[in-house]
């Protein structure tokens, strides 16, 4: 067979690209430079660009020199090296599993160094830059191998994400428990989990650099063998390629450049995620971006770029005094929660709504005895929960207050005891509530509240009045938190509603608003003063404490509605849950019919929110185990998912408040506790 030689057109093309190549990594390295200048020229002392250029020049005032040496050009450096790590670290972590969702953020490995930092500053050791890094490297990794190992390889995007803010829930929950309770040993730690490339000095980014050009340089020698991967590992073993440490590797170095910049600047949300998918376009259109040895540091320098133009944007766009206080961590988070939405709605999405689970009809006997048992379960409970505390009493203490009779101190436990005990059942009925109708018009068995972003929404409303109206009544911040829990579920439900209710794109959204109502919330407490920074973070932990009668009266009117109005549609609950053409078969109206139950289940939850605070997996354990204990028929699992959540969360805010006594545990990190590895064994289960 005659070889043909290449044609004429073919040579130029190539030389084309690689011409176009060069071009655009110029363009982004004097982007980079373009910002890097403009970002030394920004702070608050006024020193301007001549003042910096006199600096350079040694002919500047020695104030305004020390300003630039020693503030601005150490942060310029520190974004640059956070930028680049960043980037480089997702595109790693992309290239190598295969899912272009891969991230530091979507791993939870900025959770587990949290995590991690947090157990070593309260264990009392003060710990020197170096060996934080070490730290934080070491929870990182262990996050992303534990997702990683969860989500498994390949294309897939949803199990990954749902995976990722699984830990991250639970990681996050555990650290803030820390910050609470050892508020001394943990001081700055909550702003330093914002992100901030602010630098007193350069020694944090002259120790930190060489641990991030050891991780690139280690990533430049795999890199024919990340190529490799990318064709599949039948393919990459055809090549001579070892499979299984070519990725441990990759992940490992991803997870050292990951900790550089956590180390240095704190977590900086969202460049790992963003900087590989802006460069996913040029890699179309140039092929000398395709291998991993130019994709990487193209990466890099796109991070670099987000970084340092999110924080000249915000010094641009805000004052100079509020700015500084403003984590440069927010504000790419901010960017890429709308960016995560964005690539939700325009990917398309294969997989369709979840298979609804098989029909299993319990007999009545075994409903009738399961709803007796909860419901002694929750008297045994709810005794407890009013008895056990910092202080605990007698039955007789009890009778007595009822009747009026009890003395000054116990009524005074009791007066501030039994609300709280009420609000904490309560508020668990209405998010199990709320889980199970979500999960029956979705259709997906792992959507609930607070993973799809509706209880962030009404956090975020109800902080923003906490912290602004510090004297406000409890019908104003369920208001508040209605009105937050409304628009995200108008943003997550409407945008995934397209195609109806597509598996990816409604946990994609759902994800990507949880991140930016955090986002939003976390630069709320920051910019709050102190009082009302703590106030919010115990009201964000899921914390009865304080509640008062008044608390419930919102929840029990809404409970009751959605109830009632629940064991009334019934029927209709159970035909949404089977399929999209059941019910519109029988004649029922499902688009009015799903938005009457998500309306509902909105509600719910924002009340709960405001009479419990943020109170994650309620949502998803309680109807999950209604449906494995009497079936799936609505009639059944109402009632006993209701009863579920109340026995969940009253037991969670028992144990918060008995276990340490006297210090106290918010109810939502212990159900987050609780909810985290039963929501991965879930994804094992399924994955099997």
């Amino acid at each position: 067979m005659a070889v043909t030689a290449p044609s004429s057109a073919t040579l130029p093309s190539a030389a084309a690209s690689r011409t176009g190549a060069a071009a655009v990594t110029a363009a982004l390295l004097l982007l980079v430079a373009g910002f890097a200048l403009v970002d030394i020229t920004q702070g608050t002392a006024s020193v301007g660009a001549s003042e910096v250029w006199k600096a350079f020049t040694g002919r500047a005032d020695p104030s305004d020199a020390s300003v630039v040496i020693a503030s601005r050009l150490p942060r310029m450096a520190a974004g640059l090296l956070v930028g680049a790590a960043l980037g480089m670290a997702g595109a790693a972590l992309q290239a190598v599993s295969r899912n272009v969702l891969a991230s530091p953020d979507t791993l939870a490995v900025n959770a587990g160094s949290y995590l991690a930092l947090g157990l070593a500053a309260v264990s009392g050791v003060s710990l020197p830059l170096l060996a934080s890094s070490g730290v934080a490297f070491v929870g990182g990794l262990a996050a992303a191998a534990v997702v990683l190992g969860l989500s498994g390889l390949g294309a897939g995007t949803v199990r990954l994400v749902l995976a990722g803010s699984a830990l991250l829930l639970g990681l996050t929950a555990v650290t803030e428990g820390l910050l609470l309770l050892f508020p001394q040993q943990t001081v700055g730690l909550f702003a330093w989990n914002q992100g901030s490339i602010s630098q007193n000095g350069f020694d944090g980014v002259l120790q930190m650099a060489p641990i991030g050009l050891l991780g690139l340089v280690g990533l430049l020698l795999i890199a024919r063998r990340v190529d490799a991967l990318a064709l599949g590992d039948d393919a990459a073993r055809g090549l001579g390629v070892p499979v299984r440490s070519t990725r441990v590797t990759a992940v490992v170095l991803a997870a050292m450049l990951s900790a550089a910049a956590v180390t240095l600047a704190g977590p900086i949300g969202f460049v790992g995620l963003c900087a590989p998918a802006l460069v996913r376009p040029l890699v179309r259109r140039f092929r000398g971006f395709s291998r991993a040895r130019a994709g990487l540091p193209v990466a890099g320098l796109v991070g670099a770029a987000l970084v340092m133009g999110s924080d000249v944007l915000l010094r641009a766009i805000v004052p100079a005094d509020t700015a500084v206080a403003v984590p440069t961590g927010v504000v790419t988070s901010l960017v890429g929660a709308v960016f995560l939405i964005v690539m939700a709605t325009r990917a398309r999405d294969t997989a369709g709504a979840a298979a609804a689970d098989r029909l299993r009809i319990r007999s009545r006997a075994v409903f009738l005895t399961t709803t007796a048992v909860l419901v002694a379960v929750l008297v045994g409970v709810t005794i407890a929960a009013v008895l056990l505390g910092d202080s605990k009493l007698l039955l007789g203490d009890v009778m007595n207050w009822a009747q009026g009779r009890a003395g000054q101190t116990t009524t005074f436990i009791l007066d501030s005891r039994v609300p709280r005990v009420l609000a904490a059942l309560l508020a668990g009925a209405a998010l199990a509530l709320a889980g199970t109708l979500v999960q029956a018009v979705t259709r997906n068995p792992l959507a609930e509240p607070a993973t799809l972003g509706v209880s962030g929404g009404a956090a975020l409303g109800a902080v923003l009045l906490v912290t602004t109206v510090p004297l406000a009544s409890s019908w104003s911040v369920a208001g508040a938190a209605f009105v937050g829990a409304a628009i995200s579920s108008v943003v997550v439900f409407g945008l995934a509603a397209r195609g109806g209710f597509q598996q990816n794109r409604l946990v994609l959204v759902g994800f990507g608003v949880a991140t930016g109502t955090a986002a939003l919330i976390n630069l709320l407490i920051v910019l709050t003063d102190p009082f009302n920074a703590t106030k919010a973070l115990t009201w964000l932990s899921g914390s009865t404490y304080g509640r008062t009668l008044a608390d419930a009266v919102p929840l029990v009117a809404v409970l009751a509605v959605g109830g009632v109005a629940a064991v009334l549609r019934r029927t209709e609950l159970d035909l949404l849950s089977l399929d999209e053409d059941t019910p519109r078969l029988l004649g029922l109206g499902v688009e009015r019919g799903r938005l009457g139950f998500l309306a509902l289940s909105v509600l719910l939850t924002a009340t709960a929110v405001a009479a419990a605070g943020t109170i994650g997996f309620v949502g998803l354990v309680a109807p999950h185990a209604a449906r494995a204990l009497v079936g799936r028929q609505h009639t059944r699992v109402v009632p006993v998912a209701v009863l579920l959540g109340a026995v969940l969360v009253c037991t969670a805010d028992l144990l918060g408040r008995t276990v340490i006594a006297p210090a106290q545990l918010g109810a939502g990190m212990m159900t987050a506790v609780i909810g985290t590895p039963y929501f991965l064994y879930l994804l094992v289960r399924g994955r099997r």
